[in-house]
């Protein structure tokens, strides 16, 4: 079984103020729909949930945040900024309010829209955790804690920093920091082309909208986690070493009936290797809601 397909449509839409917003979507065009904010720095091309997106019914939405892919940039953008962007989204592709996969650094911009509204329930999946609350700063490895302490005191000059990335040393961040289970994920000939095409893109504009994005989630986030009134889940591998100090449990506890999962034998590429169980928890999730 593949762990991703190319996707099925692709679109740009536009903003009330004039700027794009590219998409691509997987599933049947009349599916329910999941908004996907993927990982850093990749584009709308790289979904999940090969074949299990059509056999449960999934319209998957994938948004390249601005900056990335053929998305607009928009310096000095807020969470509640992106969040606004995905309400307008929501109301011209008629998404309705969507159920919410975060992964990677996307999972501060989907607790974002939880925040806000735009969601009607949330999975976390191998999310970047809030590196920047005091509970971490002993746990953090020394490079990691160097950042975090260089963004919090000089923004600007950390976003300058992380503009000087490239797709090429992102892939070489991520095979040199991932466990083999990962690997066997990433290095899947199928996987790759698309991780790559996703980087790539996510590069296309320069690194403007990667260091945006960067900065935004290794600071402080902004917004209420204690909150948050959709149901949540909280998933990571128990192999994961590079997204949450403590695998999601604080993050869990942060965000009121959350529920957290941590799962064996794999790390951070989890929403690929459990799309199924992650979109049937999170479509039930969303009904018993409502």
């Amino acid at each position: 079984m593949g762990y991703t397909d190319v996707p099925a449509r692709l679109g740009e839409s536009a903003l009330p103020d004039g700027r794009l917003l590219g998409w691509a979507e997987w599933g049947p065009s009349d599916g329910a729909p999941v908004l996907l904010c993927p990982g850093a720095a990749t584009s709308r091309w790289l979904g999940f949930g090969a074949g299990v997106v059509e056999a449960l019914g999934v319209r998957l939405v994938s948004v390249d945040r601005p900056g990335l892919g053929v998305s607009t940039p928009a310096p000095g953008r807020s969470f509640s900024d992106f969040a606004g962007d995905m309400r307008q989204l929501c109301v011209q592709r008629d998404l309705g309010q969507p159920v919410v996969v975060g992964n990677s650094q996307g999972a501060p911009f989907a607790l974002a829209c939880a925040a806000e509204g735009v969601a009607s329930a949330l999975a976390v999946v191998s999310g970047a955790d809030e590196v920047a609350r005091p509970e971490f700063a002993s746990v953090l490895d020394v490079d990691l804690r160097g950042l975090v302490e260089r963004t919090a005191c000089d923004p600007a000059g950390a976003e300058e920093f992380f503009a000087g990335f490239t797709a090429d040393a992102m892939w070489d961040m991520v095979m040199t920091g991932s466990p083999g289970c990962d690997l066997a994920v990433y290095q899947d000939p199928d996987f790759a082309a698309g991780y790559r095409r996703a980087l790539g893109e996510g590069f296309a504009q320069g690194a403007a909208g990667y260091a945006r994005d960067t900065v935004l989630a290794m600071g402080r986030w902004p917004f209420a986690l204690d909150e948050i009134a959709v149901p949540a889940d909280i998933w990571y591998g128990e192999q994961d070493t590079s997204h949450s100090p403590d695998n999601g449990v604080l993050l869990a506890a942060r965000v009121p009936g959350a529920r957290h999962h941590v799962v064996s034998g794999i790390g951070g590429a989890l929403l690929w290797t459990h799309a199924e169980p992650i979109l049937t928890r999170l479509l039930e999730r969303a009904v018993t809601h409502r």
